[in-house]
């Protein structure tokens, strides 16, 4: 198995995943170009997943479809995506060798899905490497729970978001989280792998757990820099994630 994260746009993410034969999964291919160029030399592919309907995750799925008119289109039952399969919390598809689990995850938008397999997670713009995604159709209570249900899976799990924001994640979680050693040595990571121009992604759910201050919302130091921010009391779990949400919405470094 190979998972490549594909450029496109200008910080978007185009995740393939091919198997011992070459046949590839793609998921949010927001363009169809790098796919294109990616799959030329090889068969094609056996489907597309897609987790929500922005166009920077479904604009090349018509284009890949006039090559490949019997794709299949895994995505959320939802009329604004393009999916020939419609797909809900809790199926299980298999697809070629691969099987995976579908995941709802409300919050960035309300059909939003993720799929969990073979050790890896697709989480579109819900989760984000010492980040998440923001409310544009959800509330603070839905994306906390649904970051929840991500937090659980296993510590090495690997995390395949579809944007390279973790650099600017970092200086944020560091405003929020200045005495976490994890964060820390995440962010020294992250400069080390961008100055060689390689993706800080994926990366174990284990290590965002530790870092990103959105998984850390249950921690007292956490609870307090959010309440510090908004002038009033530290409040739960959800409170701190609304707070620190609003916090990163107007954040500049």
């Amino acid at each position: 198995m190979q998972l490549h994260p594909l450029p496109a746009f200008t910080d978007n993410y185009i995740w393939l995943l091919r198997d011992g034969n070459g046949r590839a999964l793609i998921v949010d291919p927001g363009d169809s170009a790098p796919v294109l160029a990616a799959l030329a030399d090889g068969p094609p592919p056996l489907a597309i997943l897609l987790t929500h309907h922005h166009s920077d995750h479904i604009g090349g799925v018509a284009d890949l479809l006039a090559h490949w008119p019997a794709l299949p289109v895994y995505g959320p039952d939802d009329p604004r995506l393009p999916a020939t399969h419609r797909i809900g919390a809790g199926e299980r598809l298999r697809i070629g060798d691969w099987h995976w689990q579908v995941l709802a995850v409300p919050g960035h938008t309300r059909s939003h899905v993720a799929y969990v397999g073979q050790g890896l997670l697709f989480c579109g713009d819900t989760l984000f490497s010492l980040g998440c995604g923001r409310l544009f159709e959800g509330t603070a209570e839905q994306m906390y729970a649904s970051l929840t249900r991500l937090a659980a899976l296993p510590d090495d799990t690997q995390v395949c978001c579809a944007h390279e924001y973790t650099a600017a994640n970092a200086a944020f979680a560091l405003t929020v989280d200045p005495d976490n050693p994890a964060l820390h040595a995440r962010a020294t990571q992250v400069r080390q792998l961008r100055a060689q121009g390689r993706p800080t992604l994926p990366v174990t759910l284990a290590l965002e757990r530790a870092s990103n201050p959105f998984l850390r919302c249950h921690i007292p130091a956490l609870q307090a820099a959010a309440a510090r921010w908004a002038g009033g009391k530290p409040g739960d779990a959800v409170d701190t994630f609304a707070r620190l949400r609003a916090w990163k919405d107007g954040f500049r470094a």
